[in-house]
């Protein structure tokens, strides 16, 4: 073979060899490509049934089983987003999304505002349906899981003990909200007749001191803390309606007639001496003299004790009442309906009395026009 002939034979195998690899490429591409098919496919198979059951479930209730009522607050002027934002926080429904392409396809539309008390065992056409219905102006009422009892005569640090041991709000957040500028505005613009008088108040602890009106309140599930102090209010200037006239006419404040009659409340028990204690401290109030009600002391000290030294009655607060003639900045608890009542409708006050004193031991009250005549009663009682 001449040396040509090599030289062709050689080209021949070479090109032989490269076309062999190049098949052999292309086999493993192809190999290659089959296995990332099969694995996108795999992957969208699995993305499917994994978004499938997401869907599913989504459009299942949040919780068969559950007995529990959810009260959700839908306010003014909100988006179909919004609601169901709102429903997915409060646990009603499990996914906002899911809930909000299920409406979509529906056509589902008129979701109105207001108060709506649902079940986390309702399915989502039972939800839109209630939706569209409408909700009530105020929270609704019935069954609870838990209740807050406002006593008479509480003060506002203690209705915050009572939260915190009876619901899962702390009492930190609920004095905090009671410092709340913000949210004391927007109660006062809600309720002008009854919040006026006290925002205009200087040197308030609580301005909300007095307004929270003793009952007892249900705390339902998704019920916010802003809401329960709301329905306190709200209860306050209910009862309050039918004696605002009557305010007006005698020329008092409304925070004028809550200071005297959280006073009244504590001091007197029976609504007789409620109404002559009343009388005692108004003809006090009418000739500038102090008060002087261990009451107001105990609150300005922030305590309670049996007996006060002279060093706790001479304590520098605008709260304590035997050292500044007047009213004092605002209530010292949260008053009955009997006190408020003795306050606007007083017993005796033609006797002019200036003094009282109660046994401790029988709960008689004794009444006088002269602090000699007070001593002399105390002395006799001991005390």
């Amino acid at each position: 073979m001449s040396q040509k002939d090599g030289n062709k034979e050689a080209l021949k195998q070479e090109s032989e060899e490269k076309i062999a690899t190049r098949a052999e490429e292309r086999s493993v591409a192809n190999h290659i490509a089959y296995w990332i098919v099969g694995v996108i496919a795999v992957l969208a198979v699995v993305v499917a049934i994994i978004g499938f059951n997401y869907v599913n479930s989504s459009l299942q209730p949040y919780d068969s089983s559950s007995k529990e009522d959810v009260v959700v607050k839908i306010p003014i002027g909100s988006s179909s987003k919004e609601i169901a934002k709102k429903l997915e926080s409060d646990k009603v429904i499990k996914s906002a999304t899911v809930f909000n392409f299920y409406i979509k396809a529906q056509n589902y539309t008129d979701f109105q505002a207001g108060y709506y008390r649902f079940s986390q065992s309702m399915s989502l056409s039972r939800i839109v349906k209630q939706l569209q219905k409408g909700g009530s102006a105020q929270p609704p009422t019935g069954a609870a899981t838990d209740t807050v009892l406002v006593r008479e005569g509480v003060t506002i640090d203690q209705i915050g003990d009572q939260i915190q041991k009876s619901t899962n709000f702390t009492k930190k957040d609920f004095l905090k909200l009671m410092k709340n500028k913000t949210y004391l505005k927007q109660l006062q613009k809600k309720y002008p007749q009854l919040l006026d008088s006290s925002m205009k108040e200087d040197n308030v602890r609580y301005h909300l001191e007095g307004y929270l009106f003793p009952a007892t309140y249900g705390v339902y599930k998704g019920l916010t803390l802003k809401e329960l102090v709301n329905q306190m209010v709200q209860k306050e200037d209910e009862e309050l309606q039918s004696y605002y006239p009557t305010i007006k006419e005698k020329g008092y404040t409304v925070q004028q007639v809550l200071t005297l009659s959280s006073l009244v409340e504590r001091e007197g028990v029976k609504e007789k001496d409620r109404k002559k204690i009343a009388g005692v401290f108004l003809n006090r109030v009418d000739i500038s003299m102090p008060i002087q009600s261990d009451i107001s002391v105990m609150y300005a000290l922030n305590t309670h004790k049996t007996h006060l030294s002279y060093k706790d009655i001479a304590v520098k607060s605008p709260y304590n009442l035997y050292k500044n003639a007047g009213y004092g900045p605002g209530p010292f608890n949260q008053p009955s309906l009997q006190s408020i009542e003795a306050v606007l409708d007083p017993s005796e006050r033609d006797q002019d009395y200036l003094y009282f004193v109660a046994d401790l031991k029988t709960g008689k009250v004794y009444y006088s026009h002269t602090r000699e005549e007070h001593d002399k009663i105390s002395a006799s009682l001991g005390q």
